[in-house]
């Protein structure tokens, strides 16, 4: 039986969080499951392309920076080889959401907050450190 997407979303979304949680130390997944919590605020706020240059711009070009896997966790979701994906195959998000229509943009949107609906729930669960206090 083949999976729906919400349930796609979620398996990958999954395996990201299990990945950071295996390859990073804890204060850097923390910061890495606060990134994924604001992430959506800000693309409500600033659009999609914006958000994810922030993040770019964040990162520093560091390649073990959280910012900069969030951004491509998020790239890998939206640019995977799948029709169900708005950019397949595309090697650059940022690039594919400047250079192609206003449809998949829209379409690229909605499916990065559904995705990130996963993402916050799964990277607060598995990632994120108690508040001093709790726990």
């Amino acid at each position: 039986m083949e999976q729906t997407l919400d349930q796609k979303r979620a398996t990958d979304s999954l395996e990201k969080v299990k990945r950071v949680k295996e390859n990073c130390d804890s204060d850097a997944a923390d910061d890495y499951a606060g990134y994924v919590v604001r992430l959506a605020g800000a693309i409500r706020i600033n659009g999609l392309g914006q958000a994810l240059a922030q993040l770019l711009a964040a990162a520093k070009q560091d390649q073990n920076d959280p910012h900069l896997l969030v951004y491509q966790d998020l790239q890998q979701w939206l640019c995977r080889n799948d029709s169900q994906a708005p950019y397949p195959n595309e090697p650059d998000l940022l690039e594919a959401l400047v250079k192609r229509d206003r449809d998949t943009y829209q379409w690229a949107l909605a499916e990065a907050m559904a995705w990130l609906e996963w993402h916050k729930k799964l990277a607060v669960a598995y990632l994120k450190k108690p508040e001093e206090g709790q726990g």
